[in-house]
């Protein structure tokens, strides 16, 4: 019987326990360039079996928050190296989330002030993080077929970039509203080509960048993240998800990826949505249906993760908000120790209070 703080060896990823770090949008990368100050936020947590870094843009159309991270220029790959070195030096394995926002964003944001793009020329009814605070999205328009290929190349790319900074791989963000979602749900594609209609058409889109992806890097350090009926973003629910997923996570075997990280329920809110009207979602089925290693997240106590994992219903344990406040989470889950609470205020933007400050345990 496996535990939570065994090693395990995820694709071509040794870690030495099952616990991750999951993406957390902090906003401190002015310029979108990674900086020192992330360099010891990250080092802070490589006890991790795995971080998954905060989303980063993989070209500036990408872009949908003021001072997040980008993984499409020379000097964001070395940036990176220097976050990628200090977590290696410490015991640590991390990879880069792949982001592309599409229409949850704002035009200040955007090359040349452009309206963002989607699959769809409909606005979120969303806010956005700018030089002006929270700000209503802006209207986006459609991508045209024609410009299809270029994103999917950003995304081969930013691969190869990730490598080049000294990342161990990629998780692919293809959750939570933004651009990949966005061709993924019925409830936002209402496109005509061959990325539109059908499950079949509206998944083009993912598994070409899947594919790419896995072509430049192998698919032993892919992973993807999905979320199978997270609201977020002003993702309404799809017609017929668990149809939609079974079929991405079907397509995806030959690939051969080294894990899937799912978010259970609506994304850093409730597990449970049935008292919202969305039927409850078999994360089970889609489990059987993936080869690699099946991450869980959203809200895992640590008796529920001592348990996903004795019991085989997880590979992984993704703890988002907890490692905010807590740098030394394993040590924590471990110990069976009290969890910090973090300093909402200081979520996102400024410096390092309320990133780079919170205690740790003292030395046992």
């Amino acid at each position: 019987m496996s535990t939570l703080f065994d090693p395990i060896q995820v694709g071509d990823i040794a870690l030495a326990n099952r616990i991750v770090m999951a993406p957390l949008t902090r906003n401190r990368a002015p310029g979108a360039l990674p900086n020192a100050l992330m360099v010891e936020y990250y080092r802070q947590r490589a006890s991790a079996g795995l971080i998954v870094t905060e989303a980063s843009q993989v070209c500036p159309q990408g872009q949908g928050y003021l001072d997040t991270p980008g993984i499409h220029s020379p000097e964001q790959v070395a940036g990176w190296r220097q976050v990628t070195d200090a977590v290696h030096a410490a015991g640590g394995r991390i990879v880069i989330q792949l982001w592309h926002v599409g229409r949850i964003s704002h035009t200040s944001l955007q090359p040349g002030g452009a309206a963002p793009v989607s699959s769809t020329a409909r606005a979120a009814n969303g806010k956005t993080f700018t030089t002006e605070g929270f700000v209503p999205t802006s209207t986006p328009r459609a991508l045209r077929t024609d410009e299809l290929p270029a994103v999917v190349a950003a995304y081969r790319q930013a691969a190869r970039n990730a490598i080049d900074a000294g990342f161990d791989g990629v998780e692919v963000h293809g959750a939570n509203g933004y651009l990949l979602e966005q061709f993924l749900r019925d409830s936002i594609n209402d496109r005509s080509d061959a990325y539109g209609g059908s499950i079949e058409n509206r998944a083009r889109l993912l598994l070409e960048v899947m594919a790419a992806v896995t072509a430049e890097i192998g698919g032993g350090r892919t992973g993807l993240r999905l979320s199978p009926i997270t609201p977020v973003n002003d993702a309404a629910q799809d017609s017929h998800p668990a149809a939609l997923y079974g079929h991405v996570v079907r397509a995806l075997a030959p690939l051969n990826l080294a894990f899937l990280h799912v978010i259970e329920g609506q994304t850093g809110g409730a597990r449970d949505l049935t008292d919202q009207g969305v039927p409850a979602f078999d994360y089970a089925a889609l489990h059987r249906e993936f080869k690699g290693a099946w991450m869980v997240n959203n809200a895992y106590t640590r008796a529920m993760a001592l348990e996903a994992v004795a019991s085989g219903a997880a590979d992984l344990v993704a703890f988002g908000r907890p490692f905010i406040g807590n740098p030394d989470l394993v040590r924590r889950l471990r110990d069976d120790a009290p969890w910090a609470k973090l300093d909402a205020s200081r979520l996102y933007g400024g410096g390092a209070a309320g990133y780079t400050d919170y205690a740790t345990l003292p030395p046992a």
